[in-house]
């Protein structure tokens, strides 16, 4: 039997959630914008609560959130959304870093052939990056901060906090692709300064296709973003479209779910991290932790095993367990790591180096040992 280790690429839905869904697609089919009729009234009725559950688990007002498709239009939304009013006020410098997600560096490279000075900053080989050094290099034209809340190849928490208490005292607009902590670091979200947030539902066992970008406002001022999506003004005129209502509800729901059980999750997530690395102790493999480990999510471990190559590992192994070597969205593309390499690790922990992420469910030590077994037979 296969065991899934690939939760930061997706998650499998909570049974909760797609119940709701499926009543979502029998009774609440009417389009949330038809406001002439019950189908319509009740579907927008759904949306809302739903809207509700979002804004509760991140702790802002319902008129924050903007539904979109998931993450990658949201970062796209959040970076390219801003290009009309950068070139109206001059200022054309963005600030993020090496190791975002490639929804973010494909859209600032965008931003870059418009004219816009684009500066990455590299993390330390711990996979952190350096506030200090980051804010240092804001100018007068600095129009955005862009850094991810955790890494989604090495699960590394990073330092947005800070980051975000001091550019608030700024007129720099500051992005929080929060795709990988939204429903897991509940409390720490709550207490983050930013104009921008990224989430995605399918990272917190709700639906794939729908997310949000959060817009927060400041001194009654709404962030000055247009849209990239053109067409009949939905969601208070960022992003248009019809709403897809069992989407919506299902991922509303998913926050709930979290909210309500977050605390409990984390234990759990800790225990299958104790059985990851008791499996691997006990297999005597020679390994290296990708990632300062005090830093890292409980959820997430990037390993190298040295000497083995990981996509032939991964290929070998594929009846134990389902793991990646990165973000799913360049898994059809067999370079190194743009985050180990912007990272400066040597060659050969890059080329051996597996991210195994999971869930809530325990982890049956029965299931997981063979794919070590393995691992230590190759060595």
């Amino acid at each position: 039997m296969s065991i899934y280790l690939d939760y930061n690429a997706s998650t499998p839905i909570e049974e909760r959630v797609l119940d709701l869904m499926i009543r979502g697609y029998r009774e609440y089919f009417g389009n949330a914008d038809s406001r002439t009729h019950l189908h319509g009234q009740n579907a927008s009725s759904e949306v809302e609560n739903a809207r509700h559950q979002v804004a509760s688990l991140l702790g802002v007002s319902n008129n924050e959130i903007v539904f979109t498709s998931g993450a990658t239009e949201s970062n796209n939304l959040a970076i390219l959304g801003l290009e009309e009013y950068g070139l109206d006020v001059n200022k054309r410098h963005v600030i993020t870093t090496s190791i975002e997600h490639k929804a973010i560096l494909e859209s600032a490279k965008h931003l870059e052939k418009k004219g816009f000075d684009v500066e990455l900053i590299n993390p330390n080989s711990d996979g952190l990056i350096n506030p200090s050094h980051l804010i240092s290099r804001i100018r007068p034209d600095t129009l955005l901060v862009s850094v991810q809340h955790v890494n989604n190849e090495t699960g590394i928490i990073q330092p947005v906090k800070e980051i975000g208490d001091t550019l608030w005292e700024t007129d720099v607009l500051f992005h929080i692709d929060a795709v990988q902590s939204c429903g897991k670091l509940v409390e720490e979200i709550k207490l983050l300064k930013y104009n921008l947030m990224s989430i995605s539902s399918h990272k917190m066992r709700g639906p794939q296709g729908i997310g949000a970008l959060i817009l927060r406002s400041k001194d009654s001022k709404k962030v000055p973003i247009r849209p990239i999506i053109f067409g009949g003004g939905h969601e208070g005129g960022f992003r248009a479209g019809t709403l897809p209502v069992a989407l919506i509800m299902g991922f509303g729901k998913a926050c709930e779910i979290a909210q309500n059980e977050y605390k409990e999750n984390q234990v759990l997530y800790r225990h299958n991290k104790q059985r990851i690395m008791e499996s691997i102790l006990a297999s005597d493999i020679s390994y290296s932790i990708n990632g300062d480990r005090s830093y890292c999510m409980d959820n997430t471990l990037n390993v190298s095993f040295l000497g083995i190559d990981s996509e032939a590992l991964m290929i070998a192994t594929k009846q134990y367990c389902s793991i990646s070597n990165g973000s799913a969205c360049t898994s059809k593309d067999y370079s190194h790591s743009h985050v180990l390499v912007a990272m400066g690790l040597d060659q050969q922990r890059i080329e051996s180096a597996i991210r195994l992420s999971w869930g809530s469910v325990l982890i049956e030590p029965d299931l997981i040992e063979p794919f070590f077994s393995f691992v230590q037979q190759q060595q």
